[in-house]
């Protein structure tokens, strides 16, 4: 069966939308299909709104529609902590913790040679800039716990060694193999508290 042109590259568009199957895309445009106008309108106005007033942080290189970010203008923050994580998400998920009260820098990735992914893909050379302009005195590596994020973490502790940091690793309380977003605020908060040095 053969859908109208129009529902059908709607399927395609959320189709190539990561975890979204082709079910669950026919769904999701069948569902915009019974969705009023103006609904559609507001979300499509999201959609383009995302694209054309987020940029990154200039410090820390999260996403934000101001420069720098909010967490970044907060002077209430100790300098002396920053935080490294992949991706903003990983901001909001330590954020909600209410236990970090340092900066954090976003890497936007991982080092994964096996997508052509090295360390001139991801933000290293920013951070690297950072430490030495700022008061850092400890980097927590929160990459996520499995090879990419360990592979990222255990390149980054090399390389910031010279600067003369303390360089600590999240403890483990995240399953191996998961990620920040989807850790709860508890699991999050044991991790930060067991943290390590790495050698």
């Amino acid at each position: 069966m053969y859908y109208p042109e129009p529902i059908s590259k709607l399927i395609d568009a959320f189709g190539r939308l990561p975890g979204v199957g082709p079910k669950t895309a026919a769904r999701l445009a069948f569902h915009v299909l019974r969705m009023r106008e103006e609904e559609v309108m507001d979300f499509a106005k999201a959609l383009v709104n995302v694209k054309r007033n987020l940029h990154y942080c200039s410090v820390c290189c999260n996403i934000t529609d101001i420069d720098p970010c909010r967490i970044c203008q907060d002077k209430k923050r100790d300098a002396s902590l920053i935080c490294v994580v992949q991706e903003s998400k990983d901001v909001v998920a330590m954020e909600r913790t209410k236990e970090f009260n340092g900066y954090y820098h976003v890497l936007q990735g991982a080092i994964s040679p096996i997508e052509g992914v090295g360390p001139d893909e991801i933000r290293v050379a920013e951070l690297l800039r950072r430490l030495s302009d700022e008061q850092v005195q400890e980097l927590i590596l929160a990459t996520n716990p499995n090879i990419e994020g360990e592979a990222t973490a255990m390149y980054l502790s090399r390389l910031v060694k010279p600067f003369g940091l303390r360089v600590t690793r999240i403890a483990h309380g995240l399953p191996v193999g998961g990620d920040l977003e989807y850790a709860d605020e508890v699991t999050l908060t044991k991790a930060l508290e067991g943290r390590r040095e790495l050698n």
